[in-house]
């Protein structure tokens, strides 16, 4: 299991000749620092951030935290704002607009085709199998001479299962393009990361986020894991402060709060069981899908009409109805224990 590319010819001529933006950090941070035309007098009210003076570009010690919890050298991580940048990112890095090509899977997250459109480059798309799979052959089969990047998301949004391991290896072992595997939801699986396989493949990307798992959305952090070149490409086009200072100190913080955070992994694992145990008992359910999230998929008679009513007793769930294979289908977040009941309840006043 082996797949080593050459990331460089990959690359946009205009990216590989990109001289970056130096930022005044990039040389010094620490003295009396009148380089960078900040505001010397200081915030205006109380703070302990020195937020007057500008993040650190590369975050380092950030990207210390992540690469020991995800068990990678520093040098393998990117960070960035939520993993909508890392797409958007690898579509300035790769894809020439107005020629080049992308692959996705549908039903799938929406952003990769939003960031095709914005970036101006072509999407291709593969259909999930109805047990919502991917179909390897199928992908490789469509791959065209300027095809530079597939998509694959697992746990799959809006599906919330996890793809066979072996349909993702025969994909990036098939494919001489980047092969981005998002895993916004991979603390709820069952199944690994595929971060402990990147020195196998040099063309594997693997998206993460703390939006999830860590329950830290509104801080919009995101993570890219790559091997270093393409990771030095990212930071290379990334704008010079692209992380915050208080989003870069709230995720450092998470890391020094992993019981908790596991702990409520665990609640809504439990949680999810107890929701699935319930769906099932009604009539109107016609199935609930396997899940690996922290949310489940569901077909149920009336969709819409049921979206729409359950919306109008508080309680609001996404319709996705309207996404291939997916007729009939509501996605359910799974919320706290009375969160949860609270959608019960409207469910039973109109079913």
């Amino acid at each position: 299991m082996n797949k080593q590319i050459n990331i460089d010819g990959l690359v946009r001529d205009n990216i590989r000749n990109l001289k970056p933006y130096r930022s005044a950090r990039d040389d010094f941070d620490k003295g009396i620092l009148l380089d960078a035309n900040e505001n010397s007098f200081g915030a205006p009210f109380e703070d302990n951030f020195e937020l007057n003076r500008y993040p650190m570009p590369y975050q380092e010690e950030l990207r210390e935290h992540i690469a020991a919890f995800r068990k990678v050298n520093r040098e393998n991580v990117f960070v960035g704002v939520g993993s909508d940048e890392a797409i958007d990112l690898l579509f300035r890095i790769f894809c020439n607009p107005g020629k080049d090509r992308v692959i996705i899977n549908p039903p799938t997250y929406g952003m990769y085709k939003v960031s095709a459109n914005i970036n101006d480059v072509a999407v291709d798309e593969v259909l999930l199998t109805e047990g919502f799979q991917l179909q390897p052959e199928k992908i490789l089969a469509a791959v065209q001479p300027n095809t530079k990047i597939i998509f694959i998301c697992s746990p799959n949004n809006p599906t919330a299962n996890s793809m066979n391991i072996s349909d993702v290896v025969k994909v990036l072992e098939g494919f001489e393009g980047m092969v981005v595997v998002d895993e916004a939801y991979i603390d709820f699986s069952r199944q690994g990361s595929l971060a402990n396989n990147l020195a196998d493949f040099s063309n594997l990307v693997v998206l993460q986020t703390l939006s999830k798992s860590f329950g830290l959305a509104g801080i919009r952090l995101g993570i890219a894991m790559a091997n270093p070149e393409v990771i030095s490409y990212m930071m290379k086009v990334k704008a010079p402060y692209n992380v915050n200072k208080l989003t870069s100190r709230t995720a450092i913080q998470a890391f020094s709060n992993m019981e908790n955070i596991i702990k409520n992994i665990n609640s809504i694992l439990e949680e999810r069981q107890r929701v699935i145990d319930k769906l099932i008992t009604y009539d109107a359910v016609e199935y609930v899908y396997p899940t690996d999230a922290n949310f489940v998929l569901f077909k149920i008679q009336n969709a819409v009409d049921i979206y729409k009513k359950i919306a109008e007793e508080g309680v609001i769930i996404r319709y996705r109805g309207n996404e291939p294979h997916c007729e009939d289908c509501l996605r359910l977040t799974i919320g706290t224990q009375s969160e949860n009941d609270r959608f019960f309840k409207a469910l039973e006043k109109i079913v």
